[in-house]
């Protein structure tokens, strides 16, 4: 394949030049993989990619190369596959804010639908790890939410929250496990957010975690930790969400520390 004409989309911050090795020679498969790039801009959402064939016979390269530039973006979330149809353009990732906002809220703002189904929501011991993020004794109950995140109907997410059962005895009974649990806690048990501690890594999920969500195993996940308390300082609140890599981003505005 000509190397002309990747090379003449190099640009200080372009895709190409991010893609340059020390040694000046650009692998080919990245090469084809930015021209796949210029494709899916074409396309547009939605759009079939042409078949390994003509991408082949397009770009003069093996079906490996091709194979291996598709597979990266695919990672990516800008292509996804479908069994027995083929590879599509993807939709624009989800962006979910950083904040002391619900999942509903984040998504609501961007004119997509959230939803959820629910796995668990059971009453259960603490234990030692999680008593001692909430300040709780490891035998004290807390109540267990697991429930799969939808965004239009789509799964995109695993969400585990464990609250003190002392402080909503009563939630098991009166929550709607499809709708928000933030709105139900700020407009039904006037619970108020105050802080909030949250950690996010990439973690490949769990043959369970894979299944419920709908995923590959072996696609990048991002997972979130948070721990709530409320004017106190209290702990009320633990939360684990598993998020598809190639679906959903996070956002956080940053200001100076004076």
């Amino acid at each position: 394949m000509p190397t002309s004409s990747p090379l003449s989309r190099l640009s200080a911050d372009g895709p190409v030049r991010d893609g340059i090795p020390d040694h000046g020679r650009v692998p080919r498969y990245y090469a084809v993989k930015v021209e796949l790039l210029a494709v899916i801009a074409e396309l547009g959402e939605g759009s079939a990619l042409p078949t390994e064939r003509e991408l082949c016979e397009r770009f003069e390269v093996s079906r490996a190369t091709v194979r291996q530039a598709v597979g990266e973006l695919v990672l990516e979330g800008r292509l996804s596959r479908r069994q027995g149809s083929g590879t599509y353009v993807a939709a624009p990732k989800l962006v979910q804010p950083l904040a002391l906002v619900s999942y509903t809220e984040g998504l609501r703002r961007q004119g997509i639908r959230p939803g959820r189904t629910l796995i668990t929501l059971e009453r259960r011991a603490a234990g030692t790890g999680l008593a001692a993020d909430l300040r709780i004794e490891p035998a004290a109950e807390v109540i267990h939410l697991e429930r799969v995140l939808l965004a239009d109907d789509e799964r995109v997410g695993l969400e585990s929250t464990f609250l003190r059962a002392d402080k909503f005895p009563t939630l098991p009974e009166d929550f709607d496990p499809e709708q928000s649990l933030y709105a139900y806690l700020r407009d039904e048990l006037g619970v108020v957010f105050d802080g909030a501690e949250e950690r996010v890594e990439t973690v490949l999920a769990t043959p369970r975690e894979a299944l419920l969500i709908g995923t590959n195993p072996a696609l990048p996940m991002l997972l979130m930790h948070r721990v709530s308390w409320g004017p106190d300082g209290e702990p009320f609140e633990r939360v684990r969400s598993l998020y598809r890599g190639d679906r959903l981003s996070f956002v956080t505005r940053l200001s100076r520390v004076e």
